[in-house]
């Protein structure tokens, strides 16, 4: 199974102790799990609609952008 946003951040936290972040390289890392997060929703979504759980006609991505508030910048 794939790791979850939320555990890849954990292993890049655990993972920088010698050398701490600064505010741009958390910013970087918080954009990057965004993005993982928004797949993860978006295969699951897709999954569930390729296995007849999902009955409405929503594109993975509408269903994404429809669902959670828009914050990739």
């Amino acid at each position: 199974m794939k790791e979850t946003a939320v555990e890849w951040l954990e292993k890049i936290r655990q993972a920088q102790k010698e050398q701490p972040f600064d505010d741009y390289e958390w910013k970087i890392a918080f954009n990057y799990a965004k993005k993982m997060e928004k797949q993860q929703i978006v295969d699951a979504w897709f999954g569930g609609y390729l296995n007849g759980e999902i009955k409405n006609g929503l594109a993975s991505e509408n269903y994404y952008n429809k669902t959670y508030k828009k914050t990739d910048k």
